[in-house]
């Protein structure tokens, strides 16, 4: 079940709250899904800032003792999924330094598409990295500054960075949330009684009885003090370029993303593949978990029953021992178990999010048929997908997608299903309910919103058309 794009990170900020630390674990317990490599904290008690970080998922990395070292009102938190930089605690986030402008800590959702560059830039310059990670960049460009103010500093260090970021930032006596111009990655802003929080997805504000109050701007910065929230617009401005697979997987179905709620979004995109790609069918199955909602739509808009015919098993960790006898399937059987009452002697409709490689996509196939489905269709709720990520997603090379290098039936021939459906681009931008210039979907066209440097394009090895 790992051929899924992966998740980037998540990141969470609160100040003004005197469990500032509790708050920010519950809010990273929410966001979870975004990040599972390491997880970190850091809090600020108005002199001086603490920090805890380790790999591995919130709830083991967090008990009563660390938290009660944090002490402090206000926080910044960060679930990490390494796009860039290597899997380790010492890339795991918030990263925290003390420079000229004191002490600041960092969280980063996104990826600089020229971080090398100023990397090299810095390094020839005297900068000694302590990570692999491109987020540190930004400290290193913030230390170095001459600005009158730590605010300015941290203005002109974002200004040099291009590509996907959502920010949080912690000082003494600040919270500092940045957004890209572009607005690639969701960052969202919410109030819990007197104090204010930033964070990745509204579900984060949901679990701690938050409000939410609006989405962070593209291209705006948020200086949160004892005074208040300031919102500068320092950049010029850009074309929006939200992630469109935000809704298609990554969101939480319970979250609001760029303004809407991901479960009709996703319920929605189910409802259009119906009406493109019809199945003469018995019963449609979502693979779980990311399928069901765009299942429950096409289930609907189609007139036939939605059934759990795949069970998922929530218990399985990420690594497991795999027996020296061969066992049919046992891969894709330890995370998914089919249900043959439901299966048996009816065609089935398969409903999915994506396909990448197409290697899970076979085995389930195999599964279905193997429990007695007569007839096995792939519905997918999303386009092709025929080019990587480079704005914070880990995604394979061009060459390892399967719909790049292959066509619609050479794909079904593949999986092994009677038939394969994909919604369409401009189905899919109709119910996002936005013209097409509003959303990244680089990833389904190969058009990327921003540059790459000339050295890096060259290391893709894809050819990128920038989008006009």
């Amino acid at each position: 079940m790992n051929d899924k794009f992966r998740e980037e990170c998540g990141v969470f900020g609160i100040f003004g709250h005197p469990e500032a630390a509790n708050l920010t674990y519950l809010g990273l317990y929410a966001l979870q899904h975004r990040g599972q490599e390491s997880v970190g904290i850091s809090t600020s008690d108005g002199t001086r800032l603490k920090l805890h970080k380790s790999m591995g998922y919130v709830a083991d990395a967090f008990d009563e003792s660390a938290l009660a070292s944090l002490a402090g009102t206000s926080a910044i938190g960060h679930v990490r999924y390494s796009t860039a930089g290597e899997s380790g605690l010492k890339n795991a986030q918030p990263i925290q330094i003390e420079c000229t402008h004191g002490e600041i800590a960092i969280g980063h959702n996104g990826n600089l598409v020229n971080a090398d560059e100023l990397r090299r830039a810095l390094v020839q310059s005297g900068s000694i990295f302590q990570t692999t990670s491109d987020t540190e960049v930004l400290l290193h460009l913030y230390a170095r500054s001459r600005a009158a103010t730590s605010d300015a500093a941290l203005v002109e260090a974002i200004a040099q960075a291009q590509g996907a970021f959502s920010l949080v930032w912690l000082t003494k006596d600040k919270l500092i949330a940045a957004r890209d111009p572009h607005g690639f990655r969701p960052l969202t802003i919410g109030r819990l009684g007197e104090a204010y929080i930033v964070c990745s997805e509204t579900c984060a504000l949901d679990l701690i009885d938050a409000t939410w109050v609006r989405d962070v701007e593209p291209g705006e910065v948020l200086i949160i003090s004892a005074e208040g929230m300031q919102s500068l617009k320092p950049f010029a401005p850009a074309a929006k370029a939200h992630c469109v697979f935000e809704h298609v997987y990554f969101a939480r179905p319970d979250s609001y993303v760029f303004g809407q709620s991901v479960n009709e979004v996703r319920t929605a995109f189910g409802r259009r593949l119906a009406a493109e790609q019809p199945a003469d069918a018995d019963v449609v199955v979502p693979i779980p978990d990311s399928g069901v909602c765009a299942a429950t739509g096409f289930a609907e808009a189609a007139g036939l029953p939605l059934q759990m015919g795949l069970i998922r098993n929530h218990y399985v960790g990420r690594t497991f021992i795999e027996p020296q006898q061969s066992i049919r399937h046992f891969g894709v059987r330890v995370k998914l178990n089919p249900v043959k009452s439901i299966l048996a002697g009816r065609r089935v409709v398969l409903v999915d999010d994506s396909i990448v490689r197409g290697t899970t996509s076979r085995k389930i196939v195999k599964m279905v048929r193997a429990a007695g489905a007569t007839e096995v269709h792939m519905r997918i709720s999303c386009p092709p997908t025929i080019s990587p990520c480079f704005y914070g997603v880990d995604t394979p090379q061009r060459s390892e997608l399967i719909a790049a290098t292959h066509t619609l039936e050479e794909v079904r021939k593949y999986i092994g299903a009677d038939s394969l459906g994909y919604l369409t681009l401009d189905g899919m931008l109709v119910e996002v309910g936005s013209e097409r210039k509003s959303y990244c979907t680089s990833c389904y066209t190969g058009e990327y919103p921003v540059a790459f440097p000339s050295n890096e394009a060259a290391y893709l090895q894809l050819a990128l058309k920038l989008v006009p």
